[in-house]
């Protein structure tokens, strides 16, 4: 076959979703649904592995990998975690309802008192009480060159008194000059480079009142990065010092029917450059903030959630998050404002074209919170068929504002009443000729 005709072939080849039969077939995606997969329990007792602890579960998830993906399954009962369960692709981790619960066990921190360097693979510790090998640890470290904060997760694999190996070198430099800290901080399950996860039917703890805090840029109840086809579903995520469900640059994540509550900062955070995610029927409650849409984060869909009790914003959308629909939700509650289309740096950055629809934007806490508030140079925003209400005294409280940079936005059916102004619209009138 010449390679004009080859190209010829592949292009009139078959889509996926177009092959009925398919075979298992080495090194193809595509194969057959088979009606059963290997299956681990993991629990307490009467269980394949026996344990409930971080190693035991990931033993589990590791074996099933090996074995080409299938389910590991969370028998009733406390899990203690010191380190995080690290997902692999195509592995159904699923719990026992309520009561499986996967608990943080308290954070310990200390100094690192020598000096290593990018290409070490240890630190020592001035104090390593509370330090175990196995443990998960956060480094953080202030750059000696242009002074921001280099965050790295390790495990320690091995010690000798204060010193510790860890499970791969450091590739930035820990200096004593940087105030360099160790802390057993981590999220309880993490995914990097996976694909084809579920995880459902949990309960994890972050244990707040006795840990750290640890950002969702690189922690959380659930941690992914770099990921795709991820479905997290029934999970209630709770009490974490950051965030409850974090994904990062991770595509085709589906968020339903899960809790996130009682975080130090945001319920559901679709991080930096992830594409296609769909968040239904969650309840996101009493966070910083309930749904933090991060930068890049396009063609999403989050409808169907109740997000009520956060502190500051109920829904943020912001830098280059585009395309997105936010539609029929319940946002009550919220302090700063329901729904806040943050102000970037500049036209290119800013949140275009979003679609907030049919949602139900109820009471704000704070005297002068807003219910959509658009900030920055926006445009191609529609925001359609709301019902947006304050029950109690209006005080300088606004149903919609359009900040004095806003290019174009759509208002259209939306019910407002309650408020000290239903619209605030601060750009400069238009000049008509003459």
């Amino acid at each position: 076959m010449t390679r004009r005709g080859f190209l010829g072939g592949v292009a009139g080849a078959l889509p996926a979703a177009q092959v009925t039969s398919p075979r298992a077939t080495s090194g193809d995606p595509v194969e057959p649904d088979w009606q059963e997969r290997m299956t681990v329990t993991v629990g307490p007792a009467q269980a394949d592995i026996a344990g409930v602890s971080e190693r035991a579960i990931q033993a589990a998830v590791d074996m099933v990998a090996r074995w080409g993906g299938g389910t590991v399954r969370l028998l009733p009962g406390v899990y203690k975690l010191r380190n995080a369960v690290y997902l692999q692709s195509n592995v159904r981790l699923a719990g026992s309802g309520p009561d499986t619960v996967l608990f943080k066990e308290p954070s310990v921190s200390a100094r690192l008192t020598a000096d290593s360097d990018w290409y070490d693979q240890e630190i020592t510790l001035a104090d390593a009480r509370g330090f175990q090998v196995g443990d998960g640890v956060c480094l953080r470290v202030k750059d000696p060159h242009h002074g921001g904060s280099t965050v790295l997760k390790r495990t320690l694999v091995a010690r000798s008194g204060n010193r510790f190996k860890l499970d791969r070198p450091l590739r930035e430099n820990f200096w004593v000059s940087g105030n360099p800290t160790a802390a057993t901080l981590f999220p309880l399950l993490s995914g990097e480079h996976i694909v084809g996860v579920t995880i459902e039917n949990l309960t994890l703890d972050g244990n707040r009142a006795n840990n750290e805090n640890l950002d969702g840029n690189h922690g959380g109840c659930i941690f992914l990065q770099d990921c795709n086809r991820i479905a997290i579903r029934k999970v209630v995520a709770r009490h974490y010092n950051g965030d409850g469900i974090s994904w990062q640059i991770c595509h085709d994540v589906v968020v339903e029917d899960c809790h996130s509550h009682d975080h130090a900062e945001l319920g559901l955070h679709p991080g930096s450059g992830s594409q296609r995610s769909v968040i239904r029927r969650n309840r996101l409650e009493r966070n910083d903030q309930g749904l933090f849409f991060c930068w890049g984060v396009k063609h999403g869909v989050a409808e169907q959630n109740v997000i009520a009790g956060n502190r500051r914003y109920g829904v943020s959308i912001g830098h280059r998050d585009t395309d997105n629909v936010v539609r029929n939700n319940e946002i009550l509650d919220s302090g700063e404002a329901a729904v806040l289309f943050r102000k970037e740096r500049g036209y290119h950055y800013q949140p275009h074209r979003n679609r907030v629809e049919g949602n139900r934007i109820i009471n704000l806490t704070r005297d002068t919170g807003i219910g959509i508030d658009i900030q920055g140079p926006t445009e191609g925003l529609v925001i359609t068929g709301n019902t947006i209400r304050h029950t109690a005294e209006p005080g300088k409280r606004i149903g919609i504002r359009i900040g004095a940079e806003v290019k174009s936005v759509t208002l259209a059916n939306n019910r407002i009443a309650g408020f000290a102004q239903a619209i605030a619209d601060q750009r400069a009138p238009r000049q008509t000729g003459g």
